[in-house]
């Protein structure tokens, strides 16, 4: 079983390419329902969720809509089941997932494999 020491001082990776992790921070930093922008080696930035389940997700954070950098700021919800964010900007729902959008087929956000150390 995981202490509350342990867990506060538990380090959140994520893998920007297939064999590399890198920090983004304690994991008990993220607050259920919210998002943090990390910025990435090479300049671009994910958007790090724990959702209300207390599992933790990572997608790209610009908007492809827009070209913001936004969705961490975004709303998280569920449809169906299925855990999403909703763009603060035009309010397209991004499937935290598979990184899908579920108001336009044809559009998709890179997802990024996200573990606790």
């Amino acid at each position: 079983m995981t202490t509350l020491t342990e867990r506060a001082t538990a380090l959140l990776e994520l893998s920007p390419s297939a064999d590399a992790w890198m920090a983004v921070c304690e994991e008990a930093r993220l607050t259920p329902g919210r998002g943090m922008a990390a910025l990435l080696p090479d300049g671009r930035q994910a958007a790090v969720f724990r959702a209300r389940s207390g599992r933790v997700y990572a997608i790209d954070n610009r908007d492809p809509f827009t070209g913001a950098q936004v969705l961490a700021r975004g709303l998280v919800g569920s449809a169906d089941g299925r855990p999403f964010v909703a763009s603060p900007l035009l309010k397209q729902r991004f499937d935290l997932e598979t990184g899908r959008c579920l108001d336009d087929d044809e559009v998709a956000v890179a997802v990024y494999p996200v573990r606790t150390r």
